[in-house]
């Protein structure tokens, strides 16, 4: 990992629509789409996985859709 990668590792934070039961869970990095303008998102339980790129148009259309559909 280089410094730069260091200085923009993604610290995650829970959805506000995630489930404390396990089930439904979302991540996403603030800081990392504040500094970097990429909004990442992804499943909580699998922290080493695959993650979402998004823009910051596209997370808000993931979020009205979440809202609709929740």
């Amino acid at each position: 990992m280089t410094q730069a990668d260091r200085l923009h590792a993604p610290d995650w934070t829970a959805s506000s629509y995630s489930q404390s039961n396990g089930g439904e869970c979302v991540e996403w990095a603030p800081a990392y789409a504040a500094a970097t303008g990429e909004v990442l998102v992804r499943d909580s339980k699998t922290p080493g996985g695959p993650h979402l790129t998004l823009s910051p148009e596209s997370f808000a259309g993931l979020v009205a859709f979440a809202k609709a559909h929740g």
